[in-house]
């Protein structure tokens, strides 16, 4: 499992940011307590007609380590998914695993053309990513590295973040022909 994440703050014109790449094995979280009953669909693998699922298992578990710490549940933005999905993509389809794309476009540029925000606005935004095979490449899976990630922990337990965008596309940067990757964009409009 490969696994990024990046968080940026930005209020008028204050910007701070901060990128990190790293890899990342299995394991499982003693934190990741959560049942199939409470989160189906996470152990699944990715195919054609099980996308929402697994999206579903991604947004259920993440809400879950948000209730057990008493912070507000995330819902789904259609224009975080955008932009998360059409990274997911890029990602898959020209070999590269980054916030950033091999033409200079960071996960700020693509959440702000996606219509979710506007540059000048106030908004706190950031970006986890992941690839993985088999098991590492399920909801679970995924999950659980970025559990184990400091900066992937803090962006899905950010207390200021109310919104997230999933995207999941088969395949990853190294072999599309394999596994998944996931994109998941976080947010809230100050």
């Amino acid at each position: 499992m490969r696994s990024s994440h990046s968080t940026l703050l930005r209020r008028s014109f204050v910007c701070g940011a901060l990128i990190t790449t790293l890899s990342l094995t299995g394991g499982r979280s003693a934190d990741a307590a959560v049942t199939k009953d409470q989160c189906p669909n996470v152990d699944i693998a990715l195919t054609a007609s099980n996308v929402d699922e697994i999206r579903g298992g991604i947004l259920c578990l993440t809400n879950a380590e948000r209730e057990q710490r008493a912070l507000k549940p995330l819902r789904e933005h259609a224009k975080l998914r955008k932009a998360a999905l059409s990274h997911s993509s890029d990602m898959v389809r020209r070999s590269f695993f980054s916030h950033t794309t091999p033409s200079g476009t960071s996960f700020v540029d693509r959440i702000v053309r996606a219509g979710y925000t506007q540059r000048n606005d106030g908004w706190s935004l950031g970006e986890n990513l992941a690839w993985g095979t088999g098991e590492l490449g399920t909801a679970r899976g995924v999950h659980e590295a970025w559990m184990h990630s400091s900066g992937h922990r803090a962006n899905i337990l950010k207390p200021a973040f109310r919104e997230l965008g999933i995207g999941i596309r088969p395949g990853v940067p190294t072999d599309p022909t394999v596994g998944t990757t996931y994109t998941t964009n976080f947010g809230v409009k100050l």
